[in-house]
């Protein structure tokens, strides 16, 4: 099996799936990765260095079954994408929604260009967040998944993505076209690592999409959603639960 076929097998598709450099088998490949990969920082809390070369965030991820944030999982989708015969970029962005100041850049996220358009694809949200690419054009009202997005240039700030949050647009990233190269990401990914501010070395911080809606695992806190609806909460998770919820329910290989 070659890489293609086991990143395929990975994310649920036939293996034997004919390749398309189209935006519907470029949907369909960002849809299941999301509904296969889990948002995961797990390595960071047991302190293994995370390394962003394409064939470690392979081994990790596709060999090994495991999950990652936004440095490996959209650093594996750019790869992968490449490896298909995609014309792909990668982008420096900064996540907006929640923030009250304007946030260093921490997301990595990939720009796919088919013909005359450009989408964003991002695997790489554990929150509410687009499950098919998005056409970078400015205005253009977006609805998937019962979600509504929409881009808007802004001189300063480049691309700032929104969606539609109870009757208003709130904002969620934002990236400039400047090229990005993966030696990019090593310095923010450490930071986020090992540095006392990062929320991402404090406590677990897992989730996967489902069909419905998503599951999340916060500290000791599960959580199950369907749509925006909380359906169900287990707080102080034991550990043998966690190691049986990271199996069965974010589709996360026990490491050995």
């Amino acid at each position: 099996m070659n890489k293609i076929e086991g990143f395929l097998k990975r994310i649920g598709m036939d293996p034997t799936t004919q390749v398309e450099q189209t935006a519907d088998f470029l949907g369909r490949v960002q849809s299941q990765c999301v509904l296969s990969l889990a948002y995961e920082n797990l390595d960071i809390l047991k302190g293994k260095p995370i390394s962003l070369e394409p064939d470690a965030l392979y081994d990790k991820i596709v060999t090994r079954g495991r999950g990652g944030y936004c440095f490996e999982l959209n650093g594996l989708l750019a790869h992968m994408l490449r490896e298909m015969g995609f014309a792909v970029g990668e982008r420096f962005a900064r996540y907006l929604r929640g923030e009250t100041e304007i946030p260093m850049r921490r997301h990595r996220v990939a720009i796919v260009q088919l013909g005359d358009t450009d989408y964003l694809c991002d695997i790489g949200v554990g929150q509410i967040a687009p499950r098919l690419p998005l056409q970078l054009q400015p205005g253009l009202v977006q609805t998937q998944n019962g979600e509504t997005y929409k881009f808007e240039r802004d001189p300063l700030h480049g691309w700032v993505l929104y969606d539609l949050h109870d009757g208003a647009w709130r904002p969620y990233i934002c990236f400039t076209d400047d090229a990005q190269y993966e030696v990019d990401f090593v310095q923010p990914s450490f930071f986020c690592e090992a540095h006392p501010s990062s929320p991402f070395n404090k406590e677990p911080m897992i989730a996967i999409k489902t069909p419905e809606g998503r599951r999340t695992i916060d500290g000791r806190v599960y959580k199950v959603f369907e749509g925006e609806t909380l359906v169900h909460i287990e707080e102080n998770i034991s550990d043998d639960r966690m190691n049986a919820l990271l199996e069965n329910e974010f589709k996360l290989t026990p490491e050995a």
